[in-house]
């Protein structure tokens, strides 16, 4: 039985991925607060428009009804979140504040040769947006609030998203200013906010939102899905390919404690981030990172791999292209993993298939639209989330250091499972305490800079999302693969190279993408603390007790 949460003291953007529910547009206003008093007016007067967890009226995904409560479907959904400097800013005691995590004390910035963010130069950052550059005094960000909108059939966001960000500027003013927006966005600084939004295709009757980010990935697949997030019909279905990988190699959802605070996490142990209880119960951590991504260099580089593995492999240049791309990510361009259709031509038939069924669900199963889990049911589009990767040891079908081996190891870690034998399985133990949950949407900046805002969400920053980070992304020995960094969103030295294995069983040589450029450079970032709607109040009225 599915555990039952508080859905209406969980704040939304916790349990929803609102970019792939209708909300293709996002936009995230930083603040800074002048002083307590005016800064808990704010909370106070915003806290009842916030987006909590509980169920749409006209839900179809099979979230908890809290009881059979459910709430209209907004155009904008509304979400806060802290710094620590924001919190120290509210006044919350010196006790509750010195027992929060180091990491998330430090911030992201002070972080950031742990996180591999300094790029090339060990002492200097990538050119990082101005409100992230020396954020200090009046400069220093104290807040978040994430607006959510769903889009016009022009593909433009609809007029509630203005009428949202001009009501934020109301709430700043109508507390003596005390709380401000702050500029320095964009790399000249002169934006207001971070907007975001899902990339888009032509459709019959105008702009459909994808799944796209900009290098031409269908993404959003394999989200952690973990205990009380969907109902009991759903949860056993979407915990397929997103939870835990069992002993008996099944799957079961994650416990609530790895993403929720004040749940028993994955060791059995009360998730918590000091006292008072209630300030953190229901609340969590978020890495907000914008990631700026060089298309050019990217699209440039696979043209000069795919000639390369073209003539080492005799196939066609457009063959080579969209293979080379498929192993450097784990997944086809569609969506499809390598473990499903680890050659081009088994790709193909994939496709095939997709196109003799003809069906909906079928058709759903290459859709541009998160992979479709919510068909689970449906064999084709089961098989985008359903792998492991044990039986897989060597990387033949998926290379040990592709991005979806990194990003979610999921039985690749275990030390004693043998290939064939399920009695030797240890399942994702290895693996189930590093998950974290992935929400953002891709930017375009008026000087055209693209990339992703990614929000990281789990209840360790340290434990989940820096270990993923440091570990995983900018280090190989775990898979064994030297010094090799992630081929997508890892640091590229001037030798950084990607290695596609040999196939002993079909002669097949390995191949070695040399020379990878960067890809990926960081814009800025930032840690946050996501409360509770009782935290909200707590610190509102100015009433937390670590007593």
């Amino acid at each position: 039985m599915a555990r039952a949460l508080d859905l209406a003291d969980i704040q939304g953007n916790i349990l929803r991925a609102y970019g792939r529910q209708g909300f293709p547009k996002a936009r995230y206003v930083f603040l800074h607060i002048k002083n307590a008093k005016d800064g808990r007016d704010f909370v106070d007067r915003i806290r009842p428009s916030i987006t909590t967890a509980v169920k749409w009226d006209e839900s179809r995904a099979h979230y908890p009804e809290g009881g059979g409560v459910t709430v209209s479907r907004p155009k904008v959904t509304i979400n806060i979140a802290f710094t620590f400097y924001g919190l120290y800013a509210l006044g919350l005691p010196t006790t509750t504040l010195r027992q929060l995590p180091s990491e998330f004390i430090e911030g992201m910035g002070l972080r950031a040769a742990i996180l591999g963010d300094r790029g090339p130069d060990p002492d200097a950052l990538w050119k990082w947006d101005p409100i992230w550059e020396d954020p200090q005094g009046d400069r220093r960000v104290h807040a978040l609030l994430a607006f959510n909108a769903s889009m016009n059939p022009d593909g433009t966001p609809v007029e509630d998203l203005e009428r949202a960000t001009q009501w934020l500027r109301d709430q700043c003013a109508a507390v003596n200013d005390g709380v401000v927006i702050l500029k320095g966005h964009g790399r000249d600084g002169d934006l207001e906010y971070q907007d975001a939004t899902a990339i888009m295709r032509e459709g019959a009757n105008g702009p459909v939102p994808t799944s796209k980010e900009p290098f031409g990935f269908t993404d959003g697949f394999g989200d952690p899905v973990f205990d009380g997030q969907y109902d009991a019909v759903m949860e056993p279905i979407r915990a397929i390919g997103g939870g835990a990988i069992t002993p008996q190699r099944t799957w079961r959802a994650l416990a609530t404690g790895e993403f929720l605070l004040g749940y028993p996490d994955e060791a059995q142990e009360l998730s918590s981030a000091g006292r008072p209880f209630d300030l953190t119960r229901n609340g969590t951590f978020m890495a907000y990172r914008k990631l700026g991504q060089d298309v050019s260099a990217f699209r440039d580089a696979m043209t000069r791999y795919a000639e390369s593995y073209a003539k080492v492999m005799g196939v066609p240049v457009d063959e080579a292209e969209e293979t080379v791309r498929a192993k450097i990510a784990g997944r086809w361009s569609d969506g499809v993993p390598l473990m499903a259709a680890p050659t081009y031509a088994e790709w193909q038939a994939f496709q095939e298939k997709v196109k003799e069924r003809g069906t909906r669900k079928a058709k759903v199963a290459l859709s541009e639209e998160a992979g479709g889990r919510q068909q689970q049911d449906d064999p084709l589009a089961k098989s985008l989330v359903d792998f492991m990767f044990g039986d897989d040891p060597d990387g033949v079908r998926c290379p040990l250091g592709a991005h979806l081996r990194r990003a979610n190891p999921r039985d690749m870690l275990d030390p004693t499972y043998k290939p064939g034998d399920k009695g030797s399985s240890n399942g994702s133990v290895l693996n189930n305490r590093r998950r974290i949950l992935r929400r953002g949407l891709p930017y375009v900046d008026p000087n055209g800079d693209e990339g992703i805002v990614f929000l990281a969400i789990c209840s360790s920053l340290f434990r989940q999302f820096e270990f993923v980070q440091q570990q995983w992304m900018n280090y190989g020995l775990d898979f064994n693969v030297a010094s090799d960094t992630c081929p997508l969103i890892g640091n590229h030295g001037e030798d950084a190279k990607f290695v596609i294995a040999g196939d002993p069983k079909t002669g097949q040589p390995p191949f070695f993408a040399d020379k990878l450029p960067q890809f990926v450079e960081m814009r800025g970032g930032e840690y946050f603390f996501i409360p509770s709607m009782t935290a909200l109040r707590l610190i509102a009225m100015g009433v937390v007790d670590p007593t």
